[in-house]
């Protein structure tokens, strides 16, 4: 029988995990190998420069710029307040003085007798990195951050949106097919992770939003939902780096769909522990995808249930993860040996998918990925 291998969405219930805790810049770890932390623990922080500002000091005074040194109150170097008076002119008979303050706190970090400017840079940007899951340090990675491993289970979202957050997992729905609608989000919700059936619509995420809640893992939404919710139309960049007030992870794709069984369980089974999530996507080449973990204490000799790629066979359940079809489901009907051209011309391998409603497509084997039933 003819087959291929296609990657798929990983969906472990128990898995060791290792989670690379890594600072932009070089910076200070604070732990070191064999520490047990918990999520919210700082692994690594670093200080980013502060912004500048140039303020024009010649201009201001009407001062040659030769002789702004002679002019200035404040040295290299010194901490300033906002409105602070870093400039002043002699004055006729000590009155009718200009002055140059200065727009911001921060530091003089130079003065330029050549343009006559001062370079005032505001404090420095604390950067702090978290654990994003309890587990141990395993592993230093030199004034930059660690790895973190932990044993548990671990879900692959098919999309998502917002950050890196944490909170207790609850489930808000009775069965995978059941939508998460607004009237379903309480108050009593505030700092939890809420999972859902087969969709979510804007109002109750906003609903969400407005009570708190950290992150909603469900099994579709519609696009125009996601256009409401993000404010433009989303492109093909990477998600994460939303600030939207809670982090939202799509399981299965755009559309009402139903959370897959197998993932419903996973999470049911999980109610009430500590989840970490994260909503970068991307599709394109260096393939994201937004993540779901939730550690598992005493299970690290359980064997490992990763489900990662597979052979493809006629028959195999399979989701697109490329338009004009994407997030839709179906099952492999046709595996032709031969390559053929597509309209860019490019000569790739292709398969036949059977989709729900029973149409047939052809499509690029790397249009699709298998799922798990």
């Amino acid at each position: 029988m003819a087959h291929a291998y296609t990657p798929g969405l990983k969906v472990a219930a128990g898995t060791t995990i290792r989670n690379e805790r890594r600072l932009p810049i070089e910076g200070e770890v604070l732990v070191q190998v064999g520490d047990t932390i918990d999520a919210e623990d700082v692994v690594a922080k670093a200080s980013l420069p502060g912004n500048v500002q140039l303020v024009n000091i010649a201009n201001l005074l009407s001062i040659p710029t030769e002789d702004i040194h002679e002019y200035m109150l404040k040295k290299e170097g010194a901490p300033i307040d906002q409105n602070e008076i870093i400039g002043e002119t002699k004055g006729l008979f000590g009155l009718f003085k200009s002055q140059a303050r200065s727009p911001i706190d921060g530091t003089i970090e130079s003065i330029s007798d050549v343009t006559g400017q001062v370079i005032i840079r505001e404090a420095p940007i604390p950067v702090n990195v978290m654990g994003h899951i309890a587990g141990s340090i395993v592993e230093i990675l030199s004034d930059e951050g660690a790895i973190v491993e932990a044993y548990g289970t671990y879900i692959q979202g098919i999309f998502g949106v917002g950050g890196e957050t944490v909170g207790t997992l609850e489930i808000v729905v009775e069965s995978p097919d059941a939508p998460l609608t607004k009237d379903l989000i309480q108050p009593a919700h505030r700092d939890r992770i809420l999972c859902g059936g087969a969709i979510v619509g804007n109002d109750a995420i906003q609903e969400a939003i407005r009570h708190g809640v950290k992150g909603i893992i469900v099994g579709g939404i519609h696009d125009g939902d996601l256009r409401a919710l993000l404010g433009y139309e989303l492109g093909v960049a990477i998600t994460g780096s939303e600030e939207l007030g809670l982090t939202l992870v799509v399981t299965e794709g755009f559309g009402e769909i139903s959370m897959a069984a197998r993932t419903f369980d996973l999470l049911k089974a999980q109610e009430g522990m500590v989840a970490s999530i994260n909503g970068a996507t991307q599709i394109r080449a260096g393939v994201v995808r937004p993540e779901i973990i939730i550690p598992v204490e005493g299970q690290r000799d359980a064997v490992d249930t990763d489900i990662a790629g597979d052979a493809l066979n006629i028959g195999t359940p399979i989701r697109i993860i490329r338009e004009p079809y994407f997030g839709k489901l179906g099952r492999v009907s046709l595996l032709p040996v031969e390559l053929q051209e597509l309209e860019t011309e490019a000569q790739v391998r292709v398969l036949e998918v059977e989709l729900e409603d029973g149409n047939k497509v052809v499509l690029p084997r790397a249009n699709v990925e298998i799922i798990e039933v």
